[in-house]
């Protein structure tokens, strides 16, 4: 019943069946009321988006999954100092994190949304050394600005650590502790510093790294896996449990340190082998012996002898003619994987066995006549493999391919060696592109983007990165034609769509950005994106009272959104309320510190309020974060300007004009300080420059007049003058 229960589970998580799993799996705890099957359960809720469930089921467990899964329901309901207690708890300072680079990944967020940014980036770090492929990790370094460069996070040494996941530990996936089956209990949720307020974990790990020390992944190796690296052909009564790999006893015992948590609910046996509570009634059957074991070993032995211990069978056949050859490692909730025997046999399960406290209980699961046609087709394989090939071809041949299970196939080891490259080759790519990006060095990123393949550069990803990058160059346009193509390449996706709706808003084209809030608001009314995209919308009309309140909403579905706080800012500035802009701005740099857009907020409400230390203090530091941006040194610049501090001023304006000699912003405030100097001549050569870049510009108009006037040339003045006039068409 248990593991009927328990198949039942997983299959409807498998298909996304949420209610029906967690119907099932309270009936299962009510069965068998396990940690195991408690985790399982609280497995269920996260996936369901109820992680206040989950916390109540596994608050006050010990074990590293239970421990673990808590955290993230901690995480995700905002408790942070709770999950960071959980991870690493005060009465053990030294303790190990459990799942190794996904608790990693997780005390990171934790530290940087708590503001430890030193800490943060130590874990990032960690996690990115025990699994190369932790792309996340990777990104949140590149937000914090420490991300070293791609090609020595994803160089040789990152191969290698794949390398030997694969080759020493045989499984699919390095990192994913999941038994043969793979099934992941906390899948679709992702822990990105946006969305995880919407979103749960992706790929959670079920043990930590070095929990067993002799088996990288913490799941059992068995006879029931197929050595030769193929899927294994689980029977109805043997499905894994994704979480048992920590609770069930395995072989050889010393491998199993949290092989029994704490708790008097779980079945245990007595020394005798009799079982204190309910087991699995299969596990109780009486035994029916159908082959005699000594003859079942001595095939076992002629099937693998005449072509010696091939790699891919040598467990295989060292189980076979074990004295403990019944039992195998266990895959499942209380069960446990079968045993396989050749080609033939990987389809016929020989027996079933149960494992509580290191104690084996077996069930012959053979019926007579497949026994007898499974041995005659043994014996006609067998013959036909010896008239074909001699025993030292088939040596030779395994000795010169090697071949591990990657992803249910068997393939060589060399093109795992390649396999293994060509991602690193690409994420070196993707990973420098992306740094460049976040340290605002826009157009090295945008020369590194080009490099990647037709294929991986029109991907929604690839095109929202290039987007933001012509964003931060003040390309508006180029930004709008490359955000189109991402919406024609992936129209359900919705990165980097905030970014796109204020590129319109800056374009103002109207029409596009209502038609563009109503397409996402349709596609997704919970993502934070789509009321940005909206809130700009309203802004665009100039009705802030309600941008401020869409903003709010957007806000509220992801407390993490930084970008949703400036927008906010921005709005209650426009407003005048200085008081709720600093406070969102502020909420936004306590996300994300490096989010140089609140920093410039900041500043222009301390300009306007003629605080222009303080505005001096924040536009620096705008600056330090992105020192290519001509609007923060402009406004730099003035506040610089403010403080009698003009020669400094002049010098910031020059850098500002050379970033960006389109932005008419910079030239004009040059113009004005020289004009405050009286240099009168300097500063209507920079205004004549001015002209040619923005000839309907009315403000250079008007100081020019200004400079003719206080230099008596009265005729120039009135003519400038003038040219403010409206014309009558």
């Amino acid at each position: 019943m248990e593991a009927i229960l328990t198949d039942c589970v997983q299959n409807s998580l498998r298909h996304f069946m949420f209610k029906n799993a967690i119907f099932f799996c309270e009936r299962l705890c009510a069965e068998f009321p396990s940690e195991v099957n408690l985790q399982l359960l609280a497995a269920s809720y996260l996936q369901n988006n109820q992680a206040y469930s989950a916390y109540h089921i596994l608050k006050g467990m010990q074990t590293s999954q239970s421990r673990y899964l808590f955290a993230i329901s901690c995480f995700q309901m905002d408790l942070l100092n709770e999950a960071e207690t959980t991870l690493c708890p005060s009465n053990e300072p030294g303790g190990e994190i459990p799942n190794g680079a996904a608790g990693h990944y997780l005390l990171g967020l934790i530290y940087r949304y708590t503001d430890r940014k030193r800490s943060a980036i130590h874990h990032f770090r960690l996690a990115l050394s025990i699994d190369p492929l932790l792309w996340s990790a990777y990104e949140e370094l590149c937000i914090l600005g420490a991300a070293e460069e791609a090609t020595v996070v994803f160089g040789e040494a990152a191969a290698l650590c794949i390398e030997k996941q694969y080759f020493y530990h045989g499984l699919a996936s390095p990192n994913l502790h999941v038994a043969s089956e793979g099934c992941n209990l906390v899948s679709s949720r992702n822990f990105s510093s946006e969305d995880v307020s919407r979103r749960q974990l992706k790929n959670t790990q079920v043990n930590s790294l070095r929990d067993i020390p002799s088996n990288h992944h913490g799941a059992a190796i068995s006879a029931s896996q197929p050595h030769n690296g193929g899927p294994s052909n689980i029977s109805l009564y043997n499905t894994p449990s994704p979480v048992a790999s920590q609770l069930s006893g395995v072989v050889p015992p010393p491998l199993c340190r949290n092989a029994q948590p704490n708790g008097s609910n779980l079945n245990t046996v007595n020394a005798d082998g009799s079982p204190k509570s309910v087991v699995n009634s299969l596990v109780q059957a009486p035994r029916r012996k159908f082959v005699d074991e000594g003859k079942l070993q001595k095939i076992s032995g002629r099937l693998f002898s005449d072509s010696g211990p091939r790699r891919s069978t040598r467990l295989a056949g060292d189980a076979g003619v074990n004295t403990n050859a019944n039992t195998t490692g266990v895959a499942g909730n209380g069960t446990s994987s079968s045993k396989y025997l050749g080609a033939k046999l990987s389809s016929v399960a020989l027996r079933t066995v149960t494992v509580r406290n290191s104690q084996y209980w077996a069930n012959d699961n053979i019926e007579e006549g497949i026994r007898a046609e499974i041995f005659d087709d043994i014996r006609a394989n067998l013959a036909s493999a010896n008239s074909s090939s001699s025993p030292g071809d088939v040596r030779s041949l395994d000795q010169d391919e090697p071949t591990v299970p990657v992803g249910g196939v068997v393939t060589s080891r060399s093109k795992v060696s390649s396999g293994v490259s060509e991602v690193l080759g690409l994420l070196k790519t993707l990973g420098e592109g992306y740094r460049l990006s976040c340290l605002y060095r826009c157009q090295d990123a945008l020369n590194t983007f080009l490099t990647l393949p037709l294929r991986h550069y029109n991907t929604s990803w690839v095109l929202s990165q290039v987007g933001k990058a012509h964003f931060e160059l003040i390309d508006y346009l180029e930004a709008d034609r490359v955000f189109s193509l991402s919406l024609r390449v992936s129209p359900y996706s919705l990165e980097g769509m905030d970014i796109y709706s204020t590129v319109l808003y800056h374009l103002k084209e109207d029409m596009k950005l209502s038609y563009l809030a109503r397409e996402l608001i349709s596609t997704d009314r919970l993502a934070p994106q789509s009321w940005c995209a909206m809130g700009n919308c309203y802004s665009l009309q100039k009705d802030h009272k309600t941008a401020v309140k869409i903003f709010q909403r957007s806000v509220q579905l992801n407390t993490r959104f930084a970008y949703a706080h400036t927008l906010c800012g921005h709005e209650y500035v426009a407003l005048e309320d200085f008081e709720n802009g600093i406070k969102s701005y502020q909420d936004a740099l306590q996300i994300d510190s490096r989010h140089y857009n609140a920093w410039y907020g900041l500043g222009m409400i301390f300009l306007r309020q003629e605080k222009f230390e303080f505005s001096e203090h924040h536009f620096r530091t705008a600056f330090l974060i992105n020192p290519r941006s001509s609007v923060i040194l402009s406004y730099l610049g003035t506040a610089l300007h403010a403080l009698k501090r003009s020669e400094d001023a002049i010098k910031i304006m020059d850098c500002a004009i050379f970033s960006d000699r389109k932005n008419p912003l910079p030239m004009y405030q040059k113009a004005n300080i020289l004009m405050s100097l009286e240099k009168f001549d300097e500063a209507l050569e920079v205004l004549q420059e001015l002209k040619g870049y923005a000839p309907r510009e009315s403000s250079v108009y008007a100081l020019m007049g200004k400079i003719y006037k206080r230099q008596n040339m009265h005729e120039k003045a009135m003519l400038h003058f003038v040219l403010l006039l409206p014309r009558k068409k």
